[in-house]
């Protein structure tokens, strides 16, 4: 079977319109691929190997040198297809991003996405042009093509590691802004014309950048304050509300002619920290379809590569990712952060972060769909580089963290979820009480929760009581707590303070003690 755009192709040559019979065909081979790549993020956790490349790994079974002989050859598809899996992976990541983490390390990260950017293009270039031989067009998309980290990698292996605060905000920004800019400059390199002067492209790309991020701070704001004052009819309606929002802020800065990333990602950063109803809900909903989004990119993307053509390619794509690796990513790193007086050991670890995934394989596909010259070398040298050094970086980044003590060892964080209660102008706080937390052990009474606010029921053991004042709580108690729309706010971080200090969080501060994160 050939698979193209709009047709199946038969053995005898003819094309049919797409039926009912070929929607069970394909319904039947997506849910299979589904069920496989499940299985493998569980194999993936296990033995330690990341799992875009099990997915990419699919792909490549199913495609034309593969066991599932489907021939893939659209590169235009492809590309849509990745741009709407890149906007979900995003808007997941935004949701996830917490405003305190990104905040004190917010002027850094954009250093990082733009300087950064620059100067790993310009090494990278370099590289690819006198160490490969590649023209300046081709080394320039390369160069433009890798530098971006790639938000999905950074979201999912860095949420693993136990890491300071202040690096992981770094990194997750990082990978939510700098596609943006690297969009710009693969569309540059790879347009007909010639590359106008530096200056004009550096304020195209500043302008683009302003308008989205305009954009998704309105569109997010906005979004939020409806959602906290429309108390919607299911609990069902939030997450899709919500994703929507995200996904709108998307089309309207791309629409504005900006950068349409950084508004879906600084839309759901908003969004994320608006403390909406249903929460724990709504981020289950975006990591799922996240999870989607990825299986579903690295498989089409395994399917567009031809493996008996990538021999050539992979002493380049190695010679180029070393550049990359080990001279253009540290090099940025040293360049952006030395002024914010970035300790060294961290800065080592950011340097050894900078994670590539499917982005810079979708953005390679933007000179094939241009019809540059060389593009098809140019897509294979990034897949290779992609692969090889996912699977040198991906599973050395903890031992990497053990070895400069960047660690970061904190109470575990309550899971509280809100539902409004419309008529009574109040709010139903769900508290769940995890493994590590220092409520454990503290009486009802000694939580001092503000005037307004009362635990009016404890689930524990799956039986439900109404607890007393002298009640002592224990982990894996579900706490229901009822507080009047004023105090709202102030008995979420009351709960936050007890669950982070104990009974003793009034005199440790409105937030616990202060941990090194």
């Amino acid at each position: 079977m050939y698979v193209s755009s709009g047709a199946v192709r038969l053995s005898q040559g003819r094309e049919r319109p797409l039926t009912v019979h070929h929607l069970n065909q394909l319904l039947l081979v997506c849910s299979i691929v589904l069920l496989v790549a499940v299985a493998a993020v569980r194999i993936s956790s296990r033995s330690g190997l990341p799992s875009l490349l099990v997915y990419l790994g699919i792909g490549i079974a199913l495609g034309q040198d593969g066991l599932g002989d489907i021939h893939f050859d659209n590169a235009e598809l492809t590309q849509v297809i990745g741009y709407a899996a890149l906007v979900v992976i995003l808007a997941e990541g935004g949701l996830g991003t917490k405003w305190t983490e990104v905040r004190p390390i917010l002027p850094a990260a954009a250093a990082l996405a733009l300087a950064g950017v620059a100067v790993s293009v310009g090494v990278t270039a370099s590289a690819a042009h006198f160490l490969v031989g590649l023209e300046w067009r081709q080394a320039l998309i390369i160069g433009a093509v890798v530098s971006s980290t790639d938000a999905a990698a950074v979201f999912s292996v860095l949420r693993k590691i136990p890491l300071p605060a202040r690096v992981t905000g770094a990194l997750e920004a990082e990978s939510g802004f700098n596609d943006a800019p690297v969009v710009i400059l693969v569309v540059a390199f790879s347009s007909a014309g010639p590359v106008e002067h530096w200056y004009v492209l550096v304020g195209e790309i500043l302008l683009e950048l302003a308008i989205g991020a305009a954009i998704g701070v309105a569109v997010g704001w906005l979004g939020a304050w409806g959602l906290r004052h429309v108390a919607l009819p299911a609990s069902g309606l939030y997450p899709i509300a919500v994703m929507a929002i995200a996904i709108a802020a998307y089309a309207a800065g791309a629409m504005a002619h900006g950068s349409g990333f950084l508004a879906v990602y600084l839309a759901s950063m908003v969004l994320g920290n608006a403390k909406l109803p249903h929460w724990p809900a709504t981020r289950g909903f975006a990591e799922g379809l996240g999870w989607i989004a990825q299986i579903g990119m690295f498989v089409l993307l395994g399917l567009l590569v031809a493996p008996h053509e990538l021999g050539d390619h992979i002493v380049p794509a190695l010679v180029i990712g070393l550049a990359l690796t080990v001279v253009a990513r540290p090099l940025s790193v040293v360049v952006c952060l030395t002024p914010f007086r970035v300790p060294w050991q961290e800065q080592t670890l950011m340097s050894w972060a900078g994670l590539r995934g499917a982005v810079p394989i979708i953005l390679a596909t933007i000179p094939m769909v241009q019809g540059v010259a060389g593009s098809e070398r140019v897509f294979n040298i990034v897949f290779v580089l992609v692969v090889v050094y996912t699977l040198v970086q991906g599973p050395t980044l903890p031992w990497l963290a053990r070895k400069l003590r960047l660690g970061a060892d904190s109470a575990a964080d309550l899971g509280i979820e809100s539902a409004p209660l419309e008529r009574l102008r109040g709010h139903l706080l769900s508290v769940a009480v995890p493994a590590g937390s220092r409520m454990h052990g503290v009486e009802v009474a000694e939580l001092r929760l503000p005037a307004g606010a009362a635990v009016t029921l404890v689930v524990r053991d799956g039986t439900s009581f109404v607890p007393l004042p002298s009640t002592v709580l224990r982990r894996g108690d579900e706490l229901l707590v009822v507080a009047t729309d004023p105090v709202r706010d102030a008995a979420e971080r009351r709960l936050r303070a007890v669950g982070r200090g104990g009974k003793l969080a009034g005199w440790l501060g409105a937030d616990g003690p202060r941990t090194e994160r």
